[in-house]
């Protein structure tokens, strides 16, 4: 099909469309928004779509937006960039929003966990909506205002300032390590926590904690840590050679602290996991390049995005997402073994 340029080969417009097929703009603009049937007959909307094709013509999105007052912009606040979790977060949000013609902005907060500052002049002005992963809803206020829908993932479902939420089954992640690791043998256990305050940290720790009072002979000992892998180790070395019968399993709030602590292991001169067994959360790249590779729980991070932007899509529709949390999966692998006699 040879398409026809309008005068002076300038973009084509829906002026030019209309001219070419013999129609108003009104009706190239209800033609081409989907908005004909029943006001335009099936042979003229055809013609128009013909038209438009062969002329080469793209509506003009920032004007339409401008027209509608929509901006089809997302933001998405996470805590950090330095994570490779909010990075699949976001690839899996953008996914969504393009098949939808929205795009996402990526936002790391100042702040970490919050609050969060207006990234933008204002961005009521400039937004669609809001998602926020990790992140609780207060640390919104200064970005969202009162009248952006915010989508919350991996956050606190109690929350009332969310339109709605996205969650993983955090709990049942660690449940499964610690049946994992109860059906090793293990029953002396360090909890290597994040010292980081956050929703999701705290829900690990009261599962992990739960499971392990039903256990008769089980014993915890919770150590705060740094989310980075010094801190970690720093924490995990103190742990270890603290007095009393050795722990012989490790578990960790994320992968990052178990790096840490498997090289507190080894400096040491402990083995893992003939000595102490390390576990993960989160099933980040660095869980296979760990030798031995990291029993982690798996979060999938990339389907969190995709239902986090799918729920603003249903807000901004003015319809209410099904709320249900995502499930999570132990990966076993070398970083654990059965108890040390």
């Amino acid at each position: 099909m040879q398409t026809r340029e309008p005068a002076g080969g300038a973009r084509p417009t829906s002026k030019d469309v209309a001219r070419a097929a013999g129609v108003s703009q009104a009706t190239v603009s209800l033609v081409l928004g989907g908005k004909w049937p029943g006001r335009v007959s099936e042979r003229t909307a055809e013609l128009v779509r013909r038209t438009a094709a062969e002329l080469g013509y793209r509506p003009n999105l920032a004007a339409r937006n401008l027209r509608l007052g929509r901006t089809r912009t997302a933001l998405l606040v996470v805590p950090a960039l330095t994570n490779e979790f909010f990075a699949r977060v976001y690839a899996g949000a953008a996914a969504v929003a393009s098949d939808h013609g929205f795009g996402v902005v990526l936002y790391p907060s100042p702040e970490g966990v919050g609050p969060a500052k207006d990234p933008f002049a204002s961005a009521r002005a400039a937004l669609d909506g809001v998602i926020a992963s990790s992140m609780a809803a207060g640390a919104l206020d200064a970005i969202r205002g009162t009248d952006l829908p915010l989508v919350m993932l991996d956050s606190d479902p109690s929350d009332p300032a969310s339109a709605a939420q996205v969650n993983l089954d955090i709990a049942d992640g660690m449940r499964q390590v610690t049946d994992h690791l109860l059906g090793l043998g293990h029953r002396r256990f360090i909890h290597l926590a994040s010292a980081v305050p956050s929703w999701t940290f705290e829900v690990r720790a009261g599962a992990l904690g739960t499971a392990l009072r039903a256990v008769p002979g089980a014993s915890l000992l919770t150590v705060p840590a740094p989310l980075d892998v010094s801190g970690a180790r720093e924490a995990t070395e103190r742990a270890l050679a603290g007095s009393g019968p050795r722990p012989t399993a490790l578990i960790c709030d994320d992968d990052i602290l178990a790096a840490g602590a498997c090289k507190a292991v080894r400096r040491l001169g402990l083995r893992v996991p003939e000595d102490v067994s390390v576990t993960g959360f989160d099933d980040l790249a660095l869980a296979t390049a760990l030798e031995p590779e990291l029993t982690t729980v798996r979060l999938p991070a990339e389907r969190v995005g995709e239902a986090g932007m799918s729920a603003l899509l249903a807000v901004l529709r003015g319809d209410t997402p099904a709320p249900g949390a995502l499930p999570v999966t132990l990966i076993p692998r070398a970083s654990t073994g059965p108890a040390p006699r």
